[in-house]
């Protein structure tokens, strides 16, 4: 068997373990519903809201479009945000087909414009999502510290308690023992990098990504990336919000327990499935029956509304942005 053929049936096996995780998922959240009550609920949905929460969606991508344009400034100004819009876009239909591989496809959609190397953008994309994840757990560290009578216990019981149970004693071994491995590695590559043509390259790879990653610290405006940031996240929040409204038998829930479904939504798009699906069912369903005493089946019609809601935008604004290269590149083919 040739490497590449290798190559090809690990990435399918891959894909195939991370849909069947995610097919679990969504068995595990539709097994027990009621049908009748759960296509109540959604007859009853006011979808002008809805609606209003998917053009918040597409504002989100605006923002993270221009974001992501101003960390990649220092290394290149003729960056257009016409670029990193369609790199937004195509990298969240990109994580549909496979979890997470669409931080590496809109690296590939800035670096074939060939203005910016490929290493060098997936560094701006890993100090992007990092920043993202500081955030995330920022919010919700105080979220808790101020609610967390409402809503501490469904975090300690259904979110640590299984975690932590989880991680043995003997698995944390495991867990050092790959970081001092790869730790070794790493020493490896550095000392051999001018004698060995592998240690080379993929010593100027990390370069490359740190050179995107420490763009942050020149930005000429640091404000505007902290504005992007904080009004992204405003969104979410308003998106949440949005679809919690459309629901009448969720009339009684306020404007902070959007937040709270908006941080255990963002927790759930994170679990490694394709699109989030299933894990933004089963997560998003049990944090309203736990914390709130909601019906599973009004509470999967929330989840299902939300997560269907930013997944169909992510699928349209990521065809528009598909459909924008491919006139693109005929353009510049025919002249």
């Amino acid at each position: 068997m040739t490497p590449e053929r290798r190559k090809k049936i690990t990435k399918a096996l891959k894909w195939l373990i991370s849909l069947a995780i995610a097919a679990l998922l969504l068995y595990l959240s539709f097994r027990s519903v009621k049908w009748e009550d759960f296509f109540g609920g959604l007859k009853e949905c006011r979808f002008w809201l809805v609606l209003l929460s998917m053009a918040a969606s597409i504002s989100a991508f605006f923002l993270r479009a221009a974001r992501w344009r101003e960390i990649m400034k220092p290394l290149n100004r003729n960056i257009r945000f016409g670029e990193t819009f369609d790199g937004i876009n195509i990298g969240n239909i990109s994580n549909f087909a496979f979890p997470r591989a669409g931080e590496f496809v809109r690296c590939g959609v800035i670096s074939s414009t060939g203005k910016l190397r490929y290493d060098r953008v997936l560094g701006t994309v890993v100090l992007e999502r990092s920043w993202d994840m500081l955030t995330l757990l920022v919010l919700l560290a105080a979220f808790l510290l101020i609610k967390w009578k409402n809503f501490g216990n469904f975090v300690s019981e259904q979110m640590w308690k299984p975690l932590s149970e989880s991680l043995s004693f003997s698995l944390w071994w495991i867990v050092a023992a790959v970081a001092v491995a790869l730790a070794a590695i790493a020493v490896l590559i550095y000392r051999t990098r001018k004698t060995n043509k592998i240690s080379g390259k993929l010593s100027a790879i990390v370069k490359g990504a740190l050179q995107g990653f420490t763009s942050a610290f020149r930005m000429e405006k640091k404000w505007r990336f902290l504005l992007y940031t904080i009004a992204i996240w405003v969104i979410y929040w308003l998106m949440s919000y949005l679809t919690m409204l459309s629901l009448p038998k969720l009339d009684a829930l306020n404007a902070s327990d959007a937040m709270f479904l908006m941080l255990v939504g963002s927790i759930a798009w994170a679990i490694p499935v394709p699109g989030g699906f299933g894990s933004f069912h089963i997560l998003v369903s049990l944090a309203l029956t736990m914390v709130y005493g909601v019906e599973y089946n009004e509470g999967l019609a929330f989840a299902t509304l939300s997560h269907e809601a930013q997944a169909l935008t992510m699928i349209l604004c990521g065809v528009i942005s598909l459909v924008r290269i491919a006139r693109s590149n005929a353009r510049r083919s025919g002249r």
